[in-house]
C-alpha cells in the first residue's frame, strides 16, 4: 500500500456508509490512495455489510484498483485506485441492500471513464434506509443532469426486503469535466404527483389506501393544486412481495422535491401514505431547492465541477456536512454554508456554495 494513501476516520460525523461511498469514488476519480478505519463503528453492527462490499469491490473493477481488507464486518480498508475504464460490470449484493447506493459510489467513477459504461446492479430497488428507485430516477436524474451527467436508469425487475432480486442496468455516458450548479429560486409548486404500489400478493387495496391516505394529508397543507397519486399493482416487474409511495412536487423554476414511505408488517397502509405526505409537506415548509436527501447526494458533484455551485437548502443535515468533509479532504474543492434571510418563509433556509475542484476526464 502506497505509505501517502490519505487516512479516513469511517467513524466521524455521520459514521455511516457514505463516508466509504464517496471517499472510494473520490479515491477513484483522484488516483489518491485511501485508508479508511473505524467502519461504521458507531453501528449496532460495525463494518462492512453486503451493499458495501459490493459497491467497494465494483469500484476497485472499474478502475483496476487494489482493495484490501474488504470483508465482512471488517472496519478498515486500504484501496489503491487504477485507472478507470468504460467496460460492462455487475455489482451484487445477494441481498436487500441497496442499488440505489451502489449506484451512488460507481456512477461518479464512470463518468471519467475512457467510453460508456454498462453497470448491472442487483439487490432491493426499493429498501428502507436508502432512496427508493423512484426516487433516484424521477428527483436525483434530472437534478444531477444540470451538471453535464447523462444516464440511464432501466428497472428490469423491482425487489423487496428480505429477499432483494432487484435488477437495474445503468448506462453511463463519459464526460470531460462537470458544470456548476445553480438553484436559488425555488420559484412556485405547480405540481404534485406521485405512485403508490403493490408488489407480489400485497392487495391493490393498500395501494389505493396510502395514496388516499397521503392526498387528504397534503390538501389540509396544500389546498389549490390537483393531486395525482397512482394506485399501481406490479405483478411481474417485481421479486417478492412489497409496497410503498413516493411523491413528488414539482416547482415553477425546475426544482424537485420528494416524499416517499415503504410499507413494513403491521403497519396500516393509510400510515404509510402519511408518513410520506409529512415528509413532502416538511421539505416544502422552508425555500430550499432541493430536499433532505437530495442535499448530500449533490455534494459530490458541487465537489468535482469546475466553477462555483451555488444550491440553497433547508436545514443542513449531518450526512451534508459529513459529505463535505470527506470531499473537502479528497478533493482541492472548497465549501461554504451560510444563512438565507427569507421573507416568504418562516422557516430558516441556507446557501451551500462550493468552489469546485475541477476535476477532467484525462481520456477525452
Amino acid at each position: 500500500m502506497d505509505s501517502a494513501a490519505v487516512e479516513i476516520d469511517g467513524s466521524v460525523m455521520e459514521g455511516g456508509g457514505q463516508i466509504l461511498r464517496i471517499s472510494a469514488a473520490l479515491s477513484c476519480i483522484t488516483g489518491s490512495p485511501i485508508k479508511i478505519t473505524k467502519i461504521r463503528a458507531g453501528r449496532s453492527q460495525p463494518g462492512l455489510k453486503a451493499q458495501h462490499m459490493s459497491g467497494l469491490q465494483l469500484v476497485s473493477e472499474l478502475c483496476g484498483g487494489t482493495l484490501q481488507g474488504a470483508a465482512m464486518s471488517s472496519t478498515d480498508i486500504s484501496f489503491n485506485p487504477g485507472k478507470i475504464q468504460a467496460g460492462n460490470y455487475t455489482a451484487d449484493t445477494h441481498t436487500a441492500g441497496s442499488v440505489c447506493l451502489l449506484m451512488q459510489v460507481s456512477l461518479p467513477c464512470a463518468l471519467f471513464a475512457n467510453g460508456n459504461s454498462k453497470i448491472c446492479l442487483k439487490g432491493g430497488t426499493n429498501a428502507e434506509m436508502a432512496p427508493q428507485i423512484d426516487y433516484t430516477v424521477k428527483i436525483f436524474k434530472p437534478i444531477v443532469e444540470r451538471f453535464g451527467v447523462h444516464f440511464d436508469c432501466d428497472i428490469k425487475m423491482r425487489g423487496f426486503f428480505p429477499k432483494g432480486g432487484g435488477e437495474v442496468l445503468v448506462t453511463v455516458n463519459p464526460v470531460k469535466e462537470l458544470l456548476p450548479v445553480v438553484m436559488t429560486e425555488r420559484g412556485n409548486i405547480t405540481k404534485i404527483y406521485g405512485r403508490a404500489f403493490v408488489a407480489g400478493v400485497l392487495p391493490y387495496k393498500l395501494a389505493k389506501d396510502m395514496s388516499t391516505a397521503a392526498v387528504r394529508t397534503i390538501r389540509k397543507e396544500i389546498k389549490d393544486l390537483y393531486i395525482n397519486i397512482q394506485p399501481l399493482q406490479e405483478k411481474d416487474q417485481a421479486y417478492g412481495n412489497g409496497n410503498g409511495i413516493i411523491i413528488i412536487a414539482e416547482s415553477s423554476t425546475g426544482c424537485l422535491f420528494a416524499g416517499s414511505a415503504l410499507g413494513k408488517k403491521g403497519v396500516y397502509a393509510d400510515k404509510v401514505g402519511i408518513e410520506a405526505a409529512e415528509m413532502l409537506l416538511r421539505n416544502l415548509r422552508h425555500n430550499g431547492c432541493v430536499d433532505e436527501f437530495l442535499q448530500d447526494q449533490l455534494i459530490i458533484f458541487m465537489a468535482l465541477a469546475k466553477g462555483t455551485s451555488r444550491i440553497r437548502t433547508g436545514a443542513v443535515t449531518l450526512h451534508t456536512q459529513t459529505a463535505i468533509h470527506i470531499a473537502e479532504k479528497l478533493t482541492q474543492a472548497k465549501f461554504s454554508i451560510s444563512k438565507c434571510g427569507d421573507e416568504r418563509s418562516s422557516n430558516v433556509s441556507y446557501l451551500i456554495e462550493c468552489e469546485g475542484s475541477g476535476a477532467v476526464n484525462p481520456h477525452l
